[in-house]
């Protein structure tokens, strides 16, 4: 198969809608939430509507697809890292917020059934992973899930769940058997009106404060057996396998966000060295120019770089590739240079960059959750070279 790293003309449209919603709804209010913190955005609910229109529409039309063997798809994959690059040029933490479109959300479209995915079609799903025992380690759960009739009883507790108090379900990542190790890690699909459930707090956080980063626990919390995405049988070879396919879905849409947001401070950082006099020339070497010049084409450069990075991890979920390394190395990419651009044009902006009249400052906080959620850039390294050198999680640590 052949890959274009330029977008088909199809997507114009929905590049066109996203953008002047993060344009016309996100930038306008995107200092106030940040200063709002914990409070509900009320301007997304219709963007959230017209967002499950849009998908409905989707689906629909995906219908008429061409055959799974047909070359070249560009499916959902690619939809989502449209929308999230484009929204994250007006705010991350709004995009995290709008309704229906939560982490949870695509874990149930990497492993559910086909009859849970019709079942869950409608649902707002927060993901519930980390642990207050473990960081990026996701083999580490330890929230259990055990089984009783036709039920799953799960007791534990999740830190930094996005969404997690305002989403109407969570994914939980929970083990059905503490001596399997791994291979026992399933997913279930929790409403957050479920008995045993409770919202322990919200987190005062350095950036994407419009979205809420909530602590949950689970107390004997009954859910149907039904509601365990994917397999339950315990499979040394595939279970976990199974779970963690959620990353490389999620992790290429991560790293479309930090692309839009970086692409917003590198457009800011354009402007700032035009009006301080000092002019781009992509036909001069970069060494010959004012070294502020020289900076801002290695800054694109580096984003460039990181959006083909991405484009490529969609396009081969898309089309059925194997994509964990592509998704790994798009979000390690991606998470670097986003830090990198925000950090640059705050210190180019000098005292405009540190202060609240512009959102230089706010970006750059933004930023940084983008090179540690869904994992961090450590772990992706180690993810990268596990892949590289062919070894495993026991060889390679």
């Amino acid at each position: 198969m052949a890959i274009n790293l330029e977008l088909p003309s199809t997507f114009d449209s929905a590049v066109e809608r996203t953008h002047l919603a993060a344009e016309h709804i996100f930038r306008p209010i995107s200092r106030k939430y940040d200063k709002a913190e914990h409070e509900y955005p009320t301007e997304l609910d219709e963007l959230g509507k017209l967002a499950k229109q849009g998908r409905s529409k989707e689906n629909e039309s995906d219908g008429d697809a061409p055959d799974s063997d047909a070359p070249s798809l560009n499916g959902p994959n690619m939809r989502a890292l449209i929308s999230a690059r484009e929204m994250s040029w007006g705010d991350v933490g709004l995009l995290l917020s709008i309704p229906g479109q939560g982490l949870g959300n695509a874990a149930i479209a990497a492993v559910a059934t086909e009859e849970q995915l019709e079942k869950f079609s409608g649902v707002w799903a927060a993901m519930a992973i980390t642990e207050p025992s473990f960081g990026s380690d996701s083999a580490a759960v330890s929230t259990t899930a055990t089984r009783d009739g036709d039920d799953y009883v799960i007791n534990g507790e999740k830190i930094f769940v996005t969404a997690g108090s305002r989403a109407d379900h969570v994914v939980v990542w929970a083990t059905v058997d503490r001596s399997a190790g791994r291979a026992a890690i399933k997913s279930f699909v929790v409403p957050m009106t479920t008995e045993g459930v409770t919202v322990a707090r919200l987190e005062h956080k350095l950036g994407i404060r419009a979205s809420d980063t909530a602590v949950l626990r689970f107390e004997n919390a009954r859910v149907p057996a039904d509601n365990l995405l994917g397999s339950p049988e315990v499979d040394t070879k595939k279970a976990f396998a199974g779970v963690m396919q959620t990353f490389d879905n999620t992790r290429p849409v991560v790293a479309a966000m930090a692309i839009g947001l970086g692409r917003a401070a590198l457009e800011e950082l354009r402007r700032m060295l035009s009006e301080a006099g000092h002019t781009i020339d992509y036909d001069k070497p970069a060494a010959a120019q004012h070294a502020s010049v020289c900076e801002f084409i290695r800054l694109e450069s580096d984003w460039e770089a990181s959006w083909l990075h991405t484009v490529r991890a969609a396009w081969m979920a898309d089309n059925k590739l194997p994509n964990s390394s592509e998704a790994s190395m798009s979000k390690a990419k991606a998470g670097r240079t986003v830090t990198d651009v925000t950090n640059k044009a705050v210190e180019v902006g000098a005292t405009a960059g540190f202060s609240e009249t512009m959102l230089l400052e706010k970006w750059a906080r933004d930023a940084k959750i983008l090179d540690i959620f869904e994992g961090t850039q450590q772990i992706q390294q180690l993810i990268i070279a596990r892949r590289v050198l062919g070894k495993s999680s026991a060889d390679l640590r």
